[in-house]
């Protein structure tokens, strides 16, 4: 037998006062009494024997230093060499994905792979070690390898729910790196995963060496919103197009259910569905709001006759968000000496314009918002967005030329934003401007031009802004006429305000996002609350997202926010409650366990001297010692 603190028998020195107590004798005092009669009688009834009155008191002393011994003994941990080398290295794998959140088992299958978990720490023997691994969003040690039940209990109760996907290759590769870095070859090591299985490789994982699974739940239906984005329309300025995709992940079809679609707790849409077994929907919808807000999709579920709800035992992924961007007004200053209502109505017509006009060219202009010049323009363009229309004065980025005569456009830049949804090659441009541009201009992007090559429709990217020049005649030709005019007309301005087609993408639990942050310290709020902090003045790295919800970067002490990330389970395989075939699992009972004989030698020696005190005890009460 060998001792793990052997510095404890130290405590045995204790045993030295426990002696000196005992043969330590009370001088009694003196007390002058009127008589002694009673006294002698008292001793004359009960005479003491002086043999085994001593034995008496001999075997309290012994009690009271085997007790003391016991305890030493315990304090020193000793343990057998037999014990050593049977002694394993256990890797606990708890799986706290998206999927263990299912309540197809009492309560959910995170709660009951708590329970088996409680029931393979409880099943340790003496000087088994044992770590704790977290197997949700991003794999992490909750516990690093340790004898102390009580230390893997409280880490284990710890480990809360996530909205994130199963990550079991990495947590596998992670416990084989925490095994080995012990250094111990010859200890046994084996690593027990507690999972719902509900996973592609989760059958080749659990065949790999020193690994056992144990399986929680069984195949269950579930019904899922698998795809959720918004993004604003490419041609409607105020206009909006969500993309939803539903999937039944189950055997059995589902029966009616709907899809509501809200906008800050406002109905927009309600759409009655019903799927077959593994079947996919999606749609397209289209809505219109200048408000800006939390879009928010959820499938209300039906129940059958016994007041069941359809199987579908997975709740997080029946609710989906996503942040429309608002749409807020833009100055646009129209100046044009001659005026030209086509080009004044198609600025009115977007529902965002704030138009303003001049004929007299202004001395100042305003900063920000958009500039339309038609035929004059200044000889230095003002910085900021900027749109010119048939110029007929030359300007710093270009000189004008003679007029083109009934140009026909042969070239035009079809993967331009600026072009999407327009054609001009058979619109009719007579006298359209002959435009060269200046060394200032760099190298314009020519987005239409003639047959001559003499560019028609062009963009200049400048530092300060960027400068939209369409050299067409509008009294004389049928532009105006066309929808590719609004059309057109609806591209630049969207590209101005950087609003067109503009999409906040909605993010996958699990999933990180990259914000640039000016200098100053913020804040990342999750969806329960709680926060952490981010410094600015830079480019910062957010996530792995584990909760589903809206993600709020604000400043710190005002609260503003900066950036929002919408966060959903959008994964099919982690909606798809049921394991695959070939899944090789084990009972807590068979798989891994100890018993009552297997628990540490002091654990004994504390009980014994537990019996031993209360032995004392008895014995002293029946006044057998004293």
């Amino acid at each position: 037998m060998s001792l793990a603190n052997p510095t404890a028998l130290f405590w045995l020195a204790l045993g030295i006062p426990v002696v000196i107590f005992y043969i330590l004798k009370i001088r009694l005092r003196r007390m002058p009494v009127s008589t002694v009669i009673f006294w002698r009688q008292i001793f004359d009834e009960k005479k003491p024997r002086s043999l085994w009155q001593r034995l008496r008191h001999l075997v309290s002393l012994l009690v009271q230093l085997a007790f003391l011994a016991l305890l030493v003994a315990a304090l020193t941990e000793p343990f057998f060499a037999s014990e050593a080398r049977s002694a394993r290295r256990v890797i606990l794998i708890v799986d706290n994905s998206a999927s263990m959140n299912a309540t197809d088992v009492e309560s959910t299958r995170l709660a009951k792979a708590k329970e088996d978990a409680h029931r393979i720490i409880q099943g340790l023997r003496a000087r088994d070690e044992m770590a704790i691994i977290a197997a949700g969003t991003q794999p992490r040690v909750v516990c690093g390898l340790t004898v102390h039940p009580k230390s893997l209990r409280v880490a284990l109760d710890g480990i809360g729910p996530t909205d994130g996907p199963t990550q079991l290759a990495a947590a596998l590769a992670l416990a084989r790196r925490l095994a080995a870095e012990t250094g111990d070859a010859d200890k046994e090591s084996r690593i027990l995963v507690v999972t719902d299985a509900c996973t592609d490789d989760a059958a080749k994982l659990s065949t790999e060496d020193r690994v056992q699974f144990v399986t929680v739940g069984a195949r269950a239906g579930n019904l899922a919103i698998t795809r959720f984005q918004v993004r604003r329309s490419t041609v409607d300025p105020i206009g909006y197009e969500t993309l939803v995709e539903i999937t039944n992940l189950s055997d059995e079809p589902t029966g009616e259910f709907r899809l509501s679609i809200t906008l800050n707790g406002q109905s927009i849409e309600v759409i009655p569905l019903a799927l077959a077994h593994n079947q996919t929907w999606s749609k397209v919808i289209e809505n219109t709001t200048r408000d800006g807000g939390v879009l928010t999709a959820e499938l209300v579920v039906k129940v059958d006759k016994e007041d069941r709800p359809y199987p579908d035992a997975l709740a997080t992924d029946n609710k989906a968000i996503a942040v429309l961007p608002k749409r807020n007004d833009v100055p646009v200053h129209m100046h044009s000496p001659v005026g030209n209502l086509f080009l004044q109505k198609v600025l009115e017509a977007n529902p965002l314009t704030q138009l303003t006009t001049s004929k007299a060219m202004p001395a100042t202009f305003q900063t920000g918002g958009v500039k339309v010049f038609h035929r004059e323009a200044p000889a230095t363009l003002p910085p900021g967005s900027v749109l010119v229309v048939d110029p007929a004065n030359d300007c710093n980025l270009w000189k004008v030329g003679d007029k083109l005569q009934n140009p026909i456009v042969t070239q035009q830049d079809k993967d331009s934003p600026l072009m999407a949804h327009v054609r001009l090659d058979n619109v009719l441009m007579p006298e359209a401007r002959k435009v060269t541009f200046t060394p200032a201009a760099g190298k314009p992007q020519i987005l239409a031009a003639a047959s001559t090559g003499d560019p028609l429709f062009a963009v200049i990217d400048r530092p300060e802004g960027k400068v939209v020049v369409l050299s067409v005649n509008l009294d004389l030709g049928d532009l105006p006429f066309r929808t590719a005019f609004p059309i057109l007309a609806m591209n630049v301005l969207g590209q101005f305000t950087s609003s067109h087609g503009e999409m906040r993408e909605s993010l996958v639990a699990g999933s990180t996002a990259d914000v640039t942050l000016p200098a100053g310290d913020f804040l990342v709020r999750s969806p329960d609350g709680t926060t952490r902090k981010l410094p600015g003045g830079g480019k910062a790295t957010i996530g792995p997202f584990d909760q589903c919800g809206v993600w709020t970067v604000a400043a710190e002490g005002t609260g503003t926010a900066v950036e929002e990330f919408a966060v959903n389970v959008m994964n099919k395989a982690e909606s798809d409650l049921r394991p695959p075939e070939g899944v090789v699992a084990v009972a807590v009972e068979t798989g891994f366990g100890g018993s009552f004989l297997g628990r540490p030698f002091w654990w004994y020696l504390i009980g014994l001297a537990g019996i031993l005190a209360v032995a004392e005890w008895y014995l002293y009460q029946r006044r057998w010692i004293s």
